[in-house]
């Protein structure tokens, strides 16, 4: 692990380091949780992290959260080689095998002080971990997940073409198909602007989905603030750290 880059403002600072031959981005706010909670941020296909959105940092920094932002290029944070990212590792088996570990060892922070976010292709990763791991992924919140990213292979994604036989294939993959009716994160909250057209319908078959298996939710699938944007991102990360805020907090409470 090498660091590379550090930038200070007057919220923190945050690091670029190398962690396995991919760099993470980290951040450090200058009062930390005293709880040590700690945002694992999946970021979408164009690797954009809360370190360029100086609006976002603005509540991240008031909470203290600490966030370590992997990049995983395009490999949507699935269980398969995707050479655009590794050809030896997969993106879930470098979060858990990697990334937790470096957490645990940097900070002292595992669950239930950690929580999952993400963003577009970052969200659907976000909620698919929390489904495959809710034990160690309690938290989790989600901006317009793209939940149905198998409509990216039928319009000729060559990335995802090469991670998945086909799109039926990629559907079976998607965060809808990985929910247990028995087993599931205790707290989860995601939203899509009603103008997102792309991804609003597979959201809100999501959101049908764990009403009729009677899992708990938190979502906004109404407000509109600028579509698939970091317009909205923004707008919304308020209302999504104070849920991942109280959260953590009844997780670090709760009586196992």
């Amino acid at each position: 692990m090498a660091q590379d880059q550090t930038e200070i403002t007057d919220r923190g600072e945050w690091t670029t380091i190398d962690l396995d031959g991919h760099p993470c981005r980290i951040y450090e706010p200058q009062v930390p949780s005293q709880h040590g909670y700690t945002v694992l941020y999946l970021h979408g296909r164009y690797q954009g992290t809360p370190a360029d959105r100086p609006k976002m940092m603005e509540h991240f920094a008031r909470n203290g959260l600490r966030i370590i932002a992997p990049l995983s290029r395009r490999s949507w944070w699935a269980d398969r080689l995707c050479e655009d990212f590794d050809p030896n590792i997969t993106a879930e088996k470098y979060l858990l095998h990697k990334v937790l570990p470096y957490m645990a060892e940097r900070w002292q922070c595992n669950p239930p002080q950690l929580a999952l976010m993400g963003a577009s292709m970052g969200g659907q990763g976000a909620l698919r971990l929390a489904y495959k791991y809710p034990n160690l992924f309690p938290v989790v919140a989600s901006f317009f997940p793209a939940i149905d990213f198998q409509i990216r292979i039928e319009e000729g994604d060559r990335i995802l073409s090469q991670m998945y036989r086909d799109a039926e294939d990629a559907r079976q993959d998607t965060a809808t198909l990985h929910i247990h009716p028995l087993n599931w994160p205790r707290h989860q909250w995601f939203c899509c602007d009603p103008a997102d057209v792309r991804w609003h319908d597979s959201i809100d078959r999501l959101r049908m989905k764990l009403y009729s298996l009677g899992v708990p939710y938190d979502c906004d699938l109404e407000t509109s603030a600028g579509g698939h944007t970091w317009e909205y991102v923004e707008h919304m990360t308020e209302t999504a750290i104070d849920f991942l805020m109280e959260s953590l907090e009844q997780e670090r409470l709760r009586v196992v």
